[in-house]
């Protein structure tokens, strides 16, 4: 066994230990880790260099930027608006609460990359709708988990972020953004539906009826009052699809080498501009001082999330720099498995680190070596770096026994321990046979 494992262990340990024994926060968990493996590979003069490469990084800032769009994007509550023309107009359908959380929850994941936070915002409107319209405590805490940590393999997600840098380390070149983020779409369309096809039977198994006519908001006054706000998706994600149709031809004619800048600051500017619209529509709904107030107190929820994803990519730094992913990727390509057992054992594997390691750190530290190892086993490099964010950050808050979006959701819904956990595990059970199907590249996915 190479010392490389060595350090893996080791590293998942300390932070396990600290998180889970001494109840440390997982940010500071990540730093434990980060001094542990500067002492072990004997890299003390490059401690401030991965430090200073992860500050300068701008994949990090783009991550930052949409969780303070997130935050925005509550305080002016924009989110409300949506939420409610999505029940408006889905709340008649049986269990049409439990489709407005796989949408709404789906969406909003989407933006802040935390899957428990995500709970936290829309669960506590759509988890009360669902039990009101007739779903057991332990079933609507898990939709709104199952659909929460999906948000985290739709862009912009975070973890998508990562994963990209991860594929551009293994190919030696940059992929556009544009690129990445239609085959993260042509993936996240199966989960999905997925999700869709495995509420609609949990519906009919206990008879979940639709929402009382009373409690469902009219859609002419929701649309009225909200329909502006449904253009903040337009604005978030049609620049990154008219890149990905239009750079070859419209954007190359024009810009010349420019385009390839245009695509590439894409992500710092999205957010801002995402953010302005969202003040001016919804100026009536928050004062500028209130507005400041709300941002300020948000910085300590962005901070640990910030901060984790920050050492994360300091581990990833130190880990690039010594090899170790690499030396780990030739250790299991060793082991000679064919294709498909590797895309049975590898979504097995991320899962058990989920129990541990935040998504976006599983894929910022092993993404590289889980592209390379299934590419050289014959797979598909562009789908297992599309699949990371799917196999990492959404199983990572639904995996007992550290199921944070579960726990989170428990809260909320007030739901038994035991019919919450095994409910729980039919969902990760789905979660982890669509993802080994789509590694094996038995679904079409587009932009693949």
């Amino acid at each position: 066994m190479p010392i490389e494992v060595i350090y893996i262990i080791a590293l998942l340990a300390v932070i396990g230990i600290t998180f889970l024994l001494f109840k440390r926060p997982i940010y500071e968990s990540m730093f434990y880790g980060y001094v542990l493996m500067v002492i072990l590979t004997g890299e003390y003069k490059n401690f401030f260099s991965y430090i200073f490469k992860t500050s300068t990084d701008t994949l990090f800032y783009s991550i930052i930027g949409f969780l303070v769009l997130a935050k925005i994007l509550d305080a002016t509550h924009a989110v409300d608006a949506i939420v409610n023309i999505i029940v408006s107009l889905f709340g008649r359908l049986r269990g049409g609460a439990g489709y407005t959380a796989v949408i709404a929850s789906t969406f909003m994941g989407a933006l802040s990359g935390s899957g428990a936070g995500n709970v936290a915002t829309t669960g506590v409107f759509t988890i009360p709708a669902m039990k009101k319209s007739g779903f057991p405590a332990h079933l609507a805490a898990n939709v709104e988990s199952a659909s929460s940590t999906m948000g985290n393999m739709i862009p912009p997600s975070g973890v998508i972020l990562t994963a990209l840098a991860c594929y551009n380390e293994f190919s030696g070149a940059e992929m556009s953004q544009s690129v990445f983020w239609i085959a993260m779409w042509g993936v996240a369309a199966w989960f999905v539906l997925q999700r869709i096809i495995t509420l609609y039977i949990f519906c009919r198994y206990y008879k979940v009826k639709p929402m009382e006519k009373s409690e469902l908001p009219s859609i002419k006054e929701t649309l009225k009052k909200g329909w502006k706000n449904l253009l903040l998706p337009v604005i978030i994600l049609l620049p990154f699809v008219l890149d990905y149709f239009l750079k070859a031809t419209f954007f190359t004619e024009r810009l010349g080498k420019g385009a390839s800048n245009l695509s590439s600051s894409l992500l710092l500017f999205t957010p801002g501009i995402a953010a302005l619209y969202a003040l001016a529509v919804n100026a009536k709904e928050i004062k500028v001082k209130n507005l400041f107030s709300t941002v300020k107190n948000s910085v300590s929820g962005i901070v640990p999330v910030g901060a984790t994803i920050f050492f994360a990519y300091c581990i990833s730094n130190l880990f690039s720099s010594t090899n170790v992913g690499a030396k780990i990727g030739e250790y299991i390509k060793s082991w000679n498995l064919p294709f498909v057992a590797l895309a049975f054992i590898i979504p097995l594997f991320t899962a058990i680190l989920g129990m541990v390691l935040p998504g976006s750190a599983q894929t910022k530290i092993f993404g590289t070596t889980i592209i390379s190892v299934i590419a050289a086993a014959g797979g598909n490099p562009l789908i297992a770096a599309v699949m990371l964010p799917v196999i990492t950050g959404a199983m990572e808050g639904m995996t007992p026994p550290l199921a944070l979006c579960m726990y989170a959701a428990m809260g909320i819904a007030e739901s038994k321990m035991k019919e919450t956990t095994l409910n729980c595990l039919i969902w990760v059970g789905l979660h982890y046979l669509l993802s080994v199907v789509c590694l094996l590249g038995l679904l079409p996915i587009i932009g693949v």
